[in-house]
């Protein structure tokens, strides 16, 4: 029956309890009553949300100074987070908390109703004041007897932010109870949030979340000291409980609840699409400060403001160390298993640091400046290899290979790689003595390999990255030649070749790696001219791939006989790192949600030339719009992307091969010949040209079958004077675009789906974004 609105006694049953947790409300509310109640008394249902909504402004307007009135708070701010997600899913409900209820004008029923704030609005200006109110979620300044109680509006929450850090210098005494009334309350604004989660993806990124774009807005006058605590309360987070091995294990952690929730809040209320807007950042060659005057007015989102707004040192210190403190720390866990909590939430983290990179570039700069971009690097490696082989976690593998993408694309990235790696974490890849450099590469060869195939979007993406950083690496390891190589011999077969049109991009990708460390860095690098000499029929067959008809079906035969795309067996791999587990696929039944397609590497990055003195300029894309595929020297310039999107290389397609009547793409003589005339493959051929007869007389005069004197041989060598011109250094650099700000939403969207499960604030309700499905 419908319930008068009036009938306090009625609606107060449900907040009034007091022993209730959030698993209870979970529990005493099912599913099924929340859709009956929406279908067959939707007048109640609306009466619930506005009363619980007009609880938490009453709450906050009298500061919560009873323990019954946060009882009644907190009853709330459970219930709301029980039913919002039974809205969301109804288009017709959607918009529900986004009217204004009748007489709920500010001043009660008296004043008309044009001033009167919709639902959404109350609900989020009140859970924005409950999160600075004294004695409730922060510490009270005053020793407060009840008269001299801290009025909630005169307050200055910019005093009361929760962790010293970023623009504020004092930590206040920790205080548990408060940690779990912020976490019930953030949780709360959270599911208001997920109402993203309820539309399917578009790639129009003006439908921004009306929740996000009023809660990031002036109209939220704690946005500043909100933003600030939620940063602070993450990057000050030690999960090794303070220092003390195994500490966790004789207290409860009451901060972790809360610096998850706190990360989640902060990804989403950052989601945003800067490649519509101009970016508010200002980049690294300015002097002056960031908040200067001169700078453009910013987006409206004031979270997004803020961040790109962080300037000074010690700020970008304390973000950065607090980041490659807690991505660090699943690695500690192989050194003394259980000794520190293994935190549950670096992929929020990785959201955070790529949002960090992406919207403020002196952050980005800072991070290259010094070697601490490794302590990012290194757990982003480990992440990459120890999910490879898991279905589950593919969204896991591409924000890491974007991460490291985007900071590919600066010369510094690459400098920094040349740092020996000493760090022994367990990995499950070969032993090997070297730099960061090596590492990546390892790991990256180990990812192609033995990666599921899933990861085939990602190649182009991972040899973009090797591309990126290579002019800049001086000494490989041999381990590592050796897998640069073995990817090479892997993907010039012919049946590789031929059995997909932009399977050749990944030759190119490597011929230009070893072109780039040959013309900039010969000195150095006798392992890895060793190898490409003793590997030297690879390019010689390169060089003589065969173009006619019948070559290329006899190609295409040898595929059937072996479907894996790249021999497993030939790569030698040696034994593995001790104490290192092997990747391991997903369990069966494990949950994962969908992602979207993302973009081909063309739209994905831009390409910028490296000048003499080091600085880059943009190279304009219109050659690559009219000519036909793979008319520009550069292998990508108009490939077309793994999802086939790019149309003008499409016709092109048509004209250069033929499309056979099932609609297959078959590869033709004309098609080879288009691409493989333009193998940068001069600088290599000149290298064995030179090197080669060298090499053979020293073995035969010495008799020598040992490889320590032609590398000593090949380390005094030189080469001034005998190669071509060397070419001018070509980077990719990443290209914010729309395409990857909606996989991020869908990405994000899901990791906070799967990691909300104690309660399952979205389990089993209708949503759109993307799908869940069993592994």
């Amino acid at each position: 029956q419908p319930v008068e609105a009036t009938d306090d006694a009625f609606w107060d049953q449900f907040w009034a309890d007091t022993a209730t947790s959030v698993q209870d409300v979970f529990a005493l509310v099912p599913a099924a009553e929340i859709r009956a109640v929406r279908e067959e008394s939707p007048s109640n249902l609306a009466t619930l949300c506005y009363k619980a909504v007009e609880k938490l402004v009453q709450g906050a307007e009298s500061g919560c100074h009873t323990e019954k009135e946060r009882q009644i708070v907190l009853n709330c701010c459970r219930l709301l987070t029980r039913i919002l997600p039974y809205i969301f899913e109804d288009p017709d409900w959607r918009g529900f908390f986004w009217s204004t209820v009748p007489g709920a004008g500010r001043g009660g029923g008296d004043e008309d109703d044009e001033n009167a704030r919709p639902l959404a609005e109350s609900l989020l200006l009140a859970v924005t004041d409950l999160l600075f109110c004294p004695d409730f979620t922060v510490q009270s300044h005053r020793r407060s007897t009840v008269d001299t109680a801290e009025d909630i509006h005169s307050i200055d929450s910019c005093e009361y932010i929760w962790e010293a850090g970023v623009g504020f210098a004092h930590s206040p005494q920790p205080n548990y109870i408060h940690d779990l009334n912020r976490t019930e309350l953030l949780k709360l604004l959270l599911t208001c949030f997920s109402e993203a989660m309820y539309l399917p993806p578009s790639s129009d990124s003006s439908n921004t979340n009306p929740w996000v774009q009023f809660f990031c807005s002036t109209e939220n006058r704690h946005a500043l000291p909100l933003f600030t605590s939620l940063l602070n309360v993450v990057c000050a987070y030690d999960p090794v409980g303070y220092g003390i091995p195994y500490n966790h294990l004789l207290f409860s952690d009451y901060r972790e609840p809360l610096v998850e929730e706190a990360a989640q809040v902060l990804i989403v209320t950052l989601d945003y699409d800067s490649s519509t807007t101009s970016s508010p950042t200002v980049d690294g060659t300015t002097t002056g400060t960031a908040m200067d005057d001169v700078d453009p007015p910013g987006p409206d989102n004031l979270f997004v403001n803020y961040l790109s707004r962080i300037h000074r040192e010690e700020d970008f210190q304390f973000i950065l160390k607090g980041m490659a403190r807690l991505l660090s720390n699943p690695l500690l866990q192989t050194y003394l298993p259980n000794s520190a909590k293994k935190i549950q939430f670096h992929q929020e983290l990785l959201v955070l640091f790529w949002k960090l990179c992406d919207f403020n570039k002196k952050f980005l700069f800072f991070v290259l400046k010094s070697n601490d971009v490794l302590d990012i690097l290194v757990p982003i490696l480990y992440f990459l290899n120890d999910a490879r082989a898991d279905q589950s976690r593919v969204g896991l593998m591409h924000i890491g290979v974007f991460i490291l993408l985007l900071l590919s694309g600066e010369r510094n990235f690459g400098v920094r790689l040349n740092k020996p790696y000493s760090v022994r974490v367990p990995m499950d890849i070969p032993v090997f003595t070297g730099t960061h450099a090596d590492l990546l590469i390892i790991v990256f060869h180990k990812i192609i390999t033995s990666g599921h195939q899933r990861l085939q979007p990602l190649f182009d993406c991972l040899l973009t990255i090797i591309v990126n950083v290579s002019p800049y690496l001086k000494s490989l390891s041999m381990v590592a030649a050796n897998k640069l190589l073995h990817l090479l011999e892997a993907f010039s077969t012919t049946w590789f070749l031929f059995s997909a049109v932009q399977n050749h991009h990944l030759v190119f990708f490597l011929l230009e790696v070893f072109n780039n460390i040959i013309q900039y860095q010969f000195d150095g690098n006798s392992n890895l001219v060793y190898a490409v000499i003793r590997k030297r029929n690879v390019f010689h067959q390169l060089a003589n791939l065969p173009t006619d008809a019948a070559a290329i079906q006899k190609g295409l035969q040898r595929k059937k006989k072996s479907p894996e795309p790249i021999s497993r067996t030939n790569s030698q791999d040696g034994a593995s790192m001790e104490g290192s587990r092997p990747a391991a696929p997903a369990e069966p039944g494990t949950l994962k949600t969908s992602l979207v397609a993302t973009p081909g590497i063309d739209k994905l990055t831009e390409k910028s030339q490296v000048s003499e003195d080091g600085t880059m300029r943009s190279l304009e894309p219109e050659a690559s719009q009219l000519s036909p595929e793979g008319n520009p020297p550069a292998p990508l310039s108009d490939g077309e992307p793994w999802s086939g999107e790019a149309s003008h290389s499409r016709r092109d397609r048509r004209r250069l091969s033929s499309v056979s009547s099932s609609g297959q793409w078959t590869p033709t003589p004309d098609w080879v010949m288009s691409w493989k005339s333009k193998l940068p493959l001069q600088t290599i051929m000149r290298l064995l040209q030179v090197l080669v007869p060298q090499v053979e007389k020293i073995c035969i005069d010495k008799g020598l079958t040992d490889e320590s004197e032609i590398l000593k041989f090949l380390q005094h060598g030189t080469l001034v004077g005998l190669l071509p011109v060397p070419h001018p250094i070509l980077i990719r650099k990443y290209l914010a675009n729309s395409g990857t700000a909606m996989w991020f939403r869908t990405y994000m969207w899901g990791v906070i789906y799967l990691r909300n499960v104690d309660p399952p604030i979205w389990y089993d309700t209708d949503v759109k974004l993307f799908e869940i499905q069993r592994v």
